[in-house]
């Protein structure tokens, strides 16, 4: 079995698709108010090395969002799939709709006293799309992607990213990325139901 087909078969397996999401230490001194803003994003996987089903890219992706503080309540739908019996294709897309946190400034002050708001901090996280190593260097190209195409919707800064991505070979530790980006303080939870009147 040739590296490539290799990988292929490893996304596949919905089971693989776990985002490992090592934290580092939160910056817990800057204070930090924000809002929830909602974004959308098409998103098409474009990679040689590695050949996703839909629902394999749209696990994946999920992950991620949910890794990078998208709020939970986040849709990511699969688009552009036309393989039989969830198969690897050579295209697969998804559709992202999602709420990220923005912090409040001096210009957005007024939304300060919006219940909407919430308290946030500043967190560090290494964003790994497969816990298992080799699974991990196969998601090589789709991080890159995910660094380029989605990163710029949430709100980061300190972005360190290093890649040794080589089409049609896999490379252990092959790209790394690693972030801070903006979390709530409290859980993100629904908001409850209005009482009936």
């Amino acid at each position: 079995m040739s590296i490539s087909r290799f990988a292929a078969a490893a996304v596949l397996g919905l089971g693989a698709c776990g985002v490992a999401t090592v934290v580092a230490a939160a910056d817990t001194h800057t204070a930090q108010l924000a809002t929830w803003t909602p974004k959308e994003q098409r998103f098409v996987y474009q990679g040689f090395t590695t050949h996703y089903s839909c629902d394999g890219l749209r696990e994946k992706v999920r992950s991620a969002l949910l890794s990078l503080g998208a709020r939970k309540s986040l849709t990511v739908s699969e688009s552009g799939c036309s393989s039989p019996r969830g198969g690897p294709e050579p295209f697969p897309g998804v559709a992202i709709k999602m709420q990220v946190l923005t912090p409040v400034t001096a210009a957005t002050a007024q939304v300060a006293a919006d219940p909407a708001s919430v308290p946030a901090h500043w967190q560090t996280i290494d964003l790994r799309l497969d816990q298992d190593t080799l699974g991990a260097s196969g998601d090589c190209e789709l991080l890159e992607q995910i660094k380029q195409s989605i990163l710029p919707l949430f709100t980061t800064r300190n972005i360190q990213y290093s890649s040794n991505c080589v089409p049609h070979q896999l490379s252990t530790g092959g790209t790394q990325l690693r972030v801070e980006i903006l979390v709530p303080d409290a859980p993100d939870v629904k908001p409850a139901a209005k009482a009936a009147q």
